[in-house]
């Protein structure tokens, strides 16, 4: 029979590499394994209650997705960034962020303004039900089917690239209820701007949106500096 556990917010098959990964990645991006932290095979076997094999799969995988750095005679660490590199990755998320935003035809088509306040019920759904997984999720399937709309899937997909590469920085704000209720909020704003017909206003919500996880991380990183 399979080893099937329950975690906070999913179910985890220990006998699946993907399902190991998804534990490992949940617990880097919500916080719970700090950024440098030492990733043992010991330690993670005892934590996820799972096999060598496994972990070493898992780790490899999440090497891979850029949230853990494995460096010889180091061994694997929870990836950090540094003040600067963060700042040179929000600069380029922000600016691929306005484009998208501004080449957005307003006011939007009644069909995007459905699909954006489904996407936005979901989303509260899973807030209100503190899912963390789930709420990361809907967060990102209404960021990308908001930008979806600029109409360059070039442009979009290296969105997607940058939101993923900044996930270990804001997703563990999604888990905040200060930041949480304030996204929710903007998220709504973005649904009302959509109706209308300032663009600019919409880009600059957009790149606003994105700054409390920002300053987070980076409040972190200084304390973990001192």
């Amino acid at each position: 029979m399979s080893d099937i556990r329950s975690t906070d917010s999913m179910p985890i098959r220990l006998d699946d590499p993907d399902d190991v990964v998804a534990r490992l990645e949940e617990d880097i991006i919500f916080g719970r394994l700090a950024p440098a932290a030492r990733l043992t095979e010991d330690a993670l076997m005892s934590r996820y209650g799972t096999s060598r094999h496994f972990v070493r799969q898992a780790l490899v995988d999440a090497e891979r997705r850029g949230i853990v750095r494995r460096e010889k005679n180091v061994g694997a660490t929870v990836r950090f960034y540094s003040a600067e590199e963060v700042r040179q990755i929000y600069e380029v998320r922000e600016m691929l962020t306005r484009q998208a935003a501004l080449m957005i035809a307003l006011p939007a088509a009644q069909s995007l303004i459905d699909e954006i306040s489904s996407l936005q019920r979901q989303y509260c759904a899973k807030a209100d039900l503190r899912d963390l997984r789930g709420i990361h999720e809907a967060n990102d399937a209404f960021h990308l089917a908001l930008f979806s709309a600029c109409g360059n899937p070039y442009l979009v997909r290296s969105l997607q690239d940058y939101m993923n590469l900044t996930l270990p920085m804001r997703a563990k704000n999604l888990a905040d209820r200060e930041g949480l209720a304030q996204s929710r909020r903007q998220h709504e704003m973005m649904i009302e701007l959509l109706k209308g017909r300032d663009s600019w206003a919409l880009a600059q919500l957009c790149v606003d949106h994105m700054q409390f996880s920002k300053r987070d991380y980076l409040a972190r990183v200084a304390g973990e500096d001192r």
